[in-house]
């Protein structure tokens, strides 16, 4: 669900189809639980490690995963480090001018703020997003001043430390932060933003994209890609 503003569409004819002797290498970030994140034993874990093995056994593939920083996981998607992203990627116009999505593997879900206080001023203090993301280009378009970070954990820190007077990110990720009795709270509304999730691809790689389009239908179809969408993320999560 996080929203990256390319910078690398000059990379966009770079790598032809790579996966070869069934081995699919999938990109992610591992640093924004639950959708991905590295796990006690240093390996890839959470949602999207689950569901993109399933995804691989289902397709007849076998799954390598490899991790990369968010703000350049596109242009390392294209020149060829990775065959897919499956990293909380919102499926935008914008991003599907240089890459290609499979269907959307998580429905479209809400943006939110968490501050020390529910009345934070939003719309003129500083507000904290992760770098690269449409969430970074809404505050910065909404009047408020932008403070940008790399990880998530980063901009939750901002808020708690005084330097932001809001984090803006997905709900979904912010939710562990809020709790109750912690130093975070809802502020504002909940905002719309993004199409849901896909798997990012190279738009060369059309075999690949319609081998996960045919599972995803199928987990949809069955009802295995909600159970495990509430697994991760409660009963209250947007489903299929």
């Amino acid at each position: 669900m996080k929203k990256l503003i390319l910078t690398a569409a000059a990379l966009a004819l770079t790598a032809g189809t790579a996966f070869a002797n069934d081995v699919v290498r999938m990109g992610t970030e591992g640093a924004y639980p639950p959708y991905n994140f590295i796990n006690d034993k240093n390996e890839v874990d959470g949602f999207e490690r689950e569901l993109g093995d399933a995804l691989c056994e289902k397709a007849g593939l076998t799954c390598e995963w490899v991790t990369n920083d968010w703000d350049s996981i596109i242009p390392n998607l294209l020149s060829g480090n990775y065959d897919t992203i499956i990293a909380g990627m919102s499926i935008t116009d914008e991003r599907q001018e240089v890459i290609d999505f499979t269907q959307n593997y998580y429905p479209p879900a809400a943006s939110a703020y968490a501050a020390a206080s529910a009345d934070a001023d939003l719309m003129g203090g500083v507000v904290a997003a992760q770098v690269g993301t449409i969430q970074a280009d809404y505050v910065a378009k909404s009047g408020a001043t932008l403070l940008e970070f790399d990880t998530l954990d980063d901009t939750v820190a901002a808020v708690k430390n005084g330097e932001a007077d809001a984090v803006f990110a997905d709900k979904d990720a912010l939710a562990p932060f809020v709790t109750e009795g912690g130093d975070l709270v809802w502020s504002g509304d909940d905002v719309p933003l993004g199409g849901g999730i896909g798997i990012g691809l190279r738009k060369s790689d059309t075999e690949l994209k319609e081998k996960f389009n045919a599972v995803i239908s199928e987990m949809k179809a069955d009802g295995s890609l909600n159970e495990m969408i509430v697994k991760w993320f409660g009963d209250e999560a947007a489903t299929f």
